[in-house]
């Protein structure tokens, strides 16, 4: 596969021994390829900042600063970059806390080389990925949410929002939405844009996590 196709990333983990066993799994893919790599979170913005990587694979836990920390100031700085936590810790609050932080998946260490290359090609897709205890979490967010009386506005978006909100969430590109309703995938990438604005939201896994909530789609 050419290199123009391949997906560049950059590993950080403050044990060599886990960006080690990493480094095996992605290099293994014809379409990734780990460019740098970083022991601690400042380092992990250093090396983002010198090699411009299309995905930073950040460990939660590690010294100067920790995987959210980097995550919050990557996205600040290089918001093109998609970002993957990497953790032991099958923690809702992490959980939480990564996706505000702009992570668009969360990846078990335990699970890493059943999970790590689909969640690397779901990031770059734009696409969020949530391994099964994820999922339960935002089910319990949701639930919480109904219990303290919180609710999805129903003038909030257009019938015609609400059609494409749905399919956004369910993965469809723009020109596939554009197929679907047949309209031009133009009008599809307005209608996301408005989307986003009348939400307050940034993105397709915010769009996914709002859809969830509003009943659109099942997690």
């Amino acid at each position: 596969m050419p290199e123009a196709t391949q997906t560049r990333i950059l590993l950080a983990d403050d044990h060599a021994l886990v960006r080690r066993g990493v480094r095996l799994i992605l290099d293994n893919e014809p379409d990734l390829t780990v460019v740098a790599e970083a022991g601690d979170g400042a380092e992990a913005i250093e090396m983002a900042r010198t090699h411009q990587p299309d995905l930073a694979i950040l460990d939660i836990a590690m010294p100067r600063l920790t995987g959210l920390q980097a995550a919050r100031e990557l996205a600040r700085l290089q918001p093109e970059t998609r970002i993957l936590m990497l953790t032991m810790y099958d923690n809702e609050q992490y959980f939480f806390e990564a996706l505000k932080s702009g992570a668009s998946g969360y990846v078990l260490k335990s699970v890493a080389d059943r999970d790590l290359v689909e969640a690397c090609r779901a990031a770059m897709r734009d696409e969020p990925f949530l391994y099964p205890g994820a999922v339960t979490a935002l089910i319990r967010n949701y639930l919480d949410r109904v219990r303290q009386g919180d609710s999805i506005p129903d003038s909030a978006i257009t019938p015609r929002e609400e059609e494409i909100l749905k399919l956004v969430a369910e993965g469809h590109t723009s020109k596939e939405i554009a197929g679907i309703l047949v309209i031009s995938a133009k009008t599809v990438e307005r209608h996301r844009a408005n989307l986003l604005q009348k939400l307050g939201l940034r993105d397709r896994l915010e769009l996914t996590r709002y859809a969830i909530r509003a009943g659109l789609i099942e997690p």
